[in-house]
C-alpha cells in the first residue's frame, strides 16, 4: 500500500462499482427502495445536494444487509426556475422571451437544458452516490407527461379541478402567478398615505390610511370593524371616492384592524387578498385596476398605461391639488409580498386559474400522518406538516410560463368569443388582442399565450381536437408533476413489491411543497402512502453557522472540497457532530479533519499489511485471547449494535461518531499501541483480533466512507478472509 491514501483514484473505484452491477437490484431478495429527490435539470451541485449522502448511506447499508436495494434517480424540469435562468441568458444577448413564439421558446429552453443536464449526475458520482443511473427519470419523459395528463383528466372529471377567477400573487416581471409557498415576506419601510374621503355634503370628510393610493379609482367601499367603538357608527355611511367622486358605502367586517391607521380601510378586492375575501363575503364589485404588465388599465382614464409607481405619483399629485392628502407617514414598517425568485414586488390580482380542491384530499393526508403510517424524522416535522394542512387552501396548479408540461385543455374559438391572444405575426411583430381580430392560422403559428375567461368552454384532450381550437398555454405547476414522483418512477409490476417505498429524504424547506403533495397524490391515485419514513435533511451552513447563499458570498462548492480532500471526508463532515434537524456546519477545517480520519483508516490498513508480511500464520480464529483482545472484541460487538441501531433509527451522527471514536481512539490509539510487541512477534491471537476488528470496522464504515474502505478492501484481498470481491456488496456484520 502507498504511504498516503490518494483520493484522486476515487473515479477508478466508482467505475469498478458501476461495471460490477453493484447499483442494480438483487433478484429474489427483499426489496428496499429509495427515490431520489430530482434535482433541477439545469442545476449544478451545491452544498444542499451533498445531503443526498444520507440516501446513499441508507442504500449502501440495506444493500449490505442483503436487501434488493434500489435507489432510483431523476431530474426535474423545474419550470419556473429553469425558464428564469434561461431568460437571464437571453437578457445578456439583448433578447427576451417576448421575441419568440411558444413552440420556438420551448425548443430553445429544451436545448439549453439538454446542454446542461447530466452534469449534476456526474457530480453526484464524485460523491460516490450509488443510484441505478439506468433507471433515471426526467419529469418531461413521455411516461411522466402521460401520467400527469391522466391524473388531471381524472381529477377534472371528478370535479376536483376547477377554473375560476381567483386572487393570486402575480409577478409582472416573471409573468406568472405564484403559490403562497413561493412568496417571500420582506419587512420594509414605506410611506403610509392618509387620504381624505369627502362626505356627500362636501362639508366634512373621513381619513383612510393606505400604502397604495394608485387603485383608488376602482374602489367602491370602505370598511371598519363593528367592534371598533370609535368607528362602528360609520357603518352604512356614504362618502365620495376622492378621485372619481362616486359614492362609496362604509361596511362592517371583523377583518379590519382597528389599530391600523385610522381604523378605516379602503377595499380593493382585485388587488388585495383580504379585500378579495371580504368582497366575496359581502358580494361587492371586484374591479381590476392593474393589467398583467403592471400598468394601469383603460378604466384608469388619464392614468391608463402608467406603471404602478408612476401612477402612484400622478394620483398623489392630483389628490394633493384637491387638498385630499391629510398627511404622509414616511416611517411605516410593514411586510411586503415579493417574488422568491426575482425579488420584485408581487401584484395581487384576479386571474382565471386552474385549481385543485384540497379539502377532502388533505384530510386523507392528515389521517395517515396522525396515525403514523408515514413517520417523520426528526419527529417535530409531524407537527409541521399537520400545521400546514390546517391552513392549506385550494391549490393553484397553473403557471403562465412556456417551460413545463402543458395543461391538456383546448378552447374552441367560435364558442369563446372573448379569447385574448398574444402572438408573433408573420413580420415578427408581437400582437395582442381578441382572437376574432386576427387571422386564426397566423395566431396559431406564432402563438405565445391565450387568456380565457373563468367560465370559458373547454375540452380536455392530450391532442388537438378537429376544428379551430387554441390550446391552454398555461403549464402545470412543477409541484403538480413532481408530486406524482412515486407513481412515475416505479415500473408497473413494482407497485406490488416496492410500493410504498421505504425511505424519502429531502430538505425541510419543501416539506409543504413536495412531501405533503406526494402523499396527497399517492392516496388519491393508489389509495396507499408513497413512502413509510420521511427524513428531513439538516440545513448546510458555513463555518459561522450562517445559511449559504450567493448574495452573502459564503457558498461552498462541494466539488472543490472533494478535489482537495476526497469525497469520503466531505461525506463524514456532513454528519459528524450534526444531530438530525440541526445545522450542518461545513467548513474547510472540518473537512480537512475528516480527511485526516480517512488517512488514519488507510494507515491502519498499511499497518495490518505490514504486520502480516513474511508470515504464514493461519487466518482462522485462535482458541484463546488475551485481556486486551477480549476487550476490543467486546467493544467491537457493541459497536456493531450501536451503528446498526443508529442507522435503523436514522441517527447518522451517532453512528459515525461511534465509528470515529472506536477506529481512531480505541483501535488505533489503545489496542494497536498495547499489542505492538505481540504483533511484531506474530502472536496469532493479536493478529487475528487486529485483522478481524479492522475488516469489520471497514464494513461498518463503508456506507459513510465508501471510497477509502473499498480501496483498502482491494489492497488487502489476501488478508480479509471474506468471500465478497467488492466491499460494496459484502455482508453487514451481525452480533
Amino acid at each position: 500500500m502507498d504511504k498516503i491514501y490518494d483520493h484522486k483514484k476515487e473515479r477508478e473505484i466508482y467505475n469498478l462499482w458501476e461495471k460490477s452491477g453493484a447499483f442494480k437490484e438483487k433478484p429474489g431478495a427483499k426489496p428496499y427502495t429509495i427515490l431520489m429527490p430530482p434535482p433541477n435539470a439545469n442545476a449544478s451541485l451545491h452544498a444542499g445536494h451533498a445531503m443526498y449522502t444520507v440516501d446513499d448511506i441508507m442504500i449502501r447499508y440495506k444493500r449490505m444487509q442483503g436487501y434488493s436495494a434500489l435507489w432510483i434517480p431523476g431530474m426535474d424540469h423545474a419550470g419556473f426556475e429553469t425558464q428564469y435562468v434561461y431568460e437571464k441568458q437571453l437578457a445578456k444577448e439583448g433578447k427576451s422571451r417576448m421575441d419568440f413564439d411558444r413552440e420556438t421558446l420551448y425548443k430553445n429552453i429544451f436545448d439549453f437544458v439538454k446542454g446542461n443536464s447530466g452534469l449534476i449526475f456526474e457530480q453526484f458520482k464524485r460523491l460516490a452516490f450509488s443510484a441505478d443511473w439506468d433507471r433515471a427519470v426526467f419529469t418531461l419523459d413521455k411516461n411522466v407527461t402521460d401520467s400527469v395528463f391522466e391524473t388531471f383528466k381524472r381529477m377534472e372529471s371528478e370535479g376536483l379541478v376547477y377554473r375560476d377567477d381567483y386572487i393570486v400573487n402575480y409577478c409582472v416581471h416573471d409573468g406568472t402567478s405564484l403559490a403562497e409557498l413561493e412568496v417571500k415576506h420582506v419587512e420594509r419601510t414605506d410611506p403610509l398615505y392618509y387620504i381624505k374621503y369627502p362626505t356627500l355634503n362636501d362639508k366634512d370628510y373621513i381619513i383612510v390610511a393606505t400604502t397604495r393610493p394608485e387603485p383608488i379609482f376602482v374602489d367602491t367601499h370602505l370598511a371598519v370593524n363593528p367592534a371598533d367603538k370609535k368607528n362602528s357608527h360609520l357603518i352604512g355611511t356614504r362618502v365620495k371616492n376622492p378621485l372619481t367622486e362616486t359614492e362609496m358605502e362604509i361596511i362592517g367586517d371583523e377583518f379590519v384592524d382597528p389599530d391600523f391607521g385610522t381604523g378605516i380601510v379602503k377595499l380593493t378586492p382585485a388587488h388585495d387578498a383580504n379585500d378579495y375575501l371580504v368582497a366575496k363575503k359581502h358580494n361587492l364589485p371586484i374591479i381590476s385596476a392593474i393589467d398583467w404588465n403592471g400598468r394601469v388599465r383603460e378604466i384608469g382614464g388619464k392614468y391608463a398605461g402608467m406603471k404602478v409607481k408612476e401612477a402612484r405619483e400622478a394620483i398623489l399629485k392630483d389628490l394633493k391639488e384637491k387638498g385630499l392628502v391629510d398627511h404622509i407617514d414616511e416611517s411605516y414598517v410593514h411586510s411586503v409580498l415579493t417574488c422568491y425568485k426575482c425579488g420584485h414586488d408581487l401584484e395581487p390580482m384576479t386571474t382565471p386559474n386552474w385549481f385543485i380542491k384540497v379539502k377532502d384530499l388533505k384530510e386523507k393526508v392528515r389521517q395517515v400522518v396522525e396515525d403514523d403510517k408515514v413517520r417523520f424524522y426528526p419527529p417535530k416535522f409531524k407537527r409541521h406538516i399537520l400545521a400546514w394542512l390546517d391552513i392549506m387552501h385550494d391549490w393553484p396548479i397553473s403557471r403562465q410560463i412556456v417551460w413545463g408540461i402543458k395543461i391538456p385543455v383546448w378552447y374552441k374559438v367560435d364558442k369563446n368569443s372573448d379569447l385574448q391572444v398574444s402572438f408573433i405575426d408573420k413580420n415578427r411583430v408581437k400582437k395582442f388582442g381578441n382572437i376574432n381580430d386576427f387571422d386564426f392560422k397566423e395566431v396559431e403559428r406564432g402563438l405565445q399565450s391565450v387568456r380565457a375567461s373563468a367560465n370559458a368552454q373547454y375540452v380536455v384532450s392530450n391532442q388537438k381536437p378537429d376544428g379551430k381550437y387554441l390550446p391552454e398555454t398555461d403549464t402545470f405547476d412543477t409541484w403538480f408533476s413532481s408530486g406524482q414522483w412515486p407513481m412515475v418512477t416505479l415500473k408497473e409490476e413494482e407497485f406490488t413489491t416496492r410500493f410504498p417505498t421505504n425511505f424519502m429524504a429531502t430538505l425541510s424547506d419543501i416539506l409543504k411543497f413536495w412531501i405533503s403533495r406526494m402523499i396527497l397524490f399517492s392516496l388519491y391515485l393508489k389509495n396507499e402512502i408513497p413512502f413509510k419514513d420521511v427524513y428531513l435533511w439538516s440545513m448546510v451552513a458555513d463555518a459561522k453557522g450562517v445559511k449559504m447563499s450567493k448574495s452573502k458570498g459564503n457558498v461552498v462548492n462541494p466539488i472543490e472540497l472533494v478535489d482537495k480532500y476526497g469525497a469520503d471526508a466531505l461525506r463524514i463532515s456532513l454528519l459528524y457532530g450534526t444531530p438530525a434537524g440541526s445545522k450542518v456546519i461545513l467548513s474547510d477545517n472540518k473537512v480537512r479533519g475528516m480527511r485526516n480520519f480517512c488517512n488514519k483508516i488507510w494507515n491502519l490498513g498499511r499497518y495490518l499489511q505490514i504486520s502480516f508480511q513474511e508470515t504464514n500464520i493461519s487466518l482462522d480464529k485462535p482458541k484463546s485471547f488475551s485481556k486486551e483482545d477480549e476487550e476490543i472484541l467486546s467493544e467491537l460487538s457493541n459497536l456493531i449494535k450501536t451503528v446498526t441501531q443508529s442507522l435503523d433509527k436514522y441517527q447518522f451522527n451517532f453512528a459515525i461518531e461511534a465509528l470515529y471514536e472506536f477506529v481512531w481512539h480505541r483501535l488505533a490509539d489503545v489496542y494497536v499501541e498495547k499489542t505492538k510487541q505481540r504483533i511484531s512477534e506474530k502472536d496469532p491471537a493479536a493478529l487475528y483480533t487486529l485483522r478481524h476488528t479492522f475488516f469489520t470496522s471497514l464494513i461498518l464504515l463503508h456506507p459513510f466512507a465508501p471510497f477509502v474502505t473499498e480501496a483498502i478492501w482491494k489492497e488487502l484481498k489476501d488478508l480479509r478472509n471474506h468471500p465478497d470481491e467488492n466491499l460494496i456488496t459484502s455482508s453487514w456484520p451481525i452480533v
